[in-house]
């Protein structure tokens, strides 16, 4: 299907890459998964993806950080990258927001809602 459009999630909890990548492949995307940073960008230099998922609490570089990095980088800035977080403090929001989210997902996803939520960040047929 050469419209399938492509989903880089980055999350360094197993359990929740598992459980996000069954909901968007149920949706019809193709994820990319990333355990952290690191492979995080190593993906990024082999594949534009149409939106990235970002968990904001990984260990080392955290997903602030990788943010600011992929949004400073000409080739990437233009990708959504929503973030996705068990980060629901006052504020908390605002922080992903400042370091360039374009959206924003508490965790634990309602898993009900999860693929509406997503299909408001990708443009049909980008």
């Amino acid at each position: 299907m050469p419209d399938t459009q492509t989903i880089l999630h980055v999350e360094d909890s197993i359990e929740n890459r598992t459980l996000v990548r069954r909901l968007l492949q149920f949706e019809g995307y193709e994820v990319l998964e990333a355990g952290n940073a690191e492979e995080a960008l190593q993906v990024l230099e082999h594949y534009t993806p149409h939106l990235i998922l970002m968990d904001m609490n990984m260990p080392n570089v955290d997903g602030y950080t990788l943010t600011r990095q992929v949004k400073m980088n000409p080739r990437l800035h233009h990708i959504p990258i929503i973030a996705i977080t068990a980060n629901v403090m006052r504020g908390d929001r605002e922080r992903s927001m400042q370091a360039g989210c374009d959206g924003y997902i508490e965790k634990p996803i309602d898993v009900d809602q999860f693929g509406e939520e997503i299909a408001r960040y990708i443009q049909p047929g980008s």
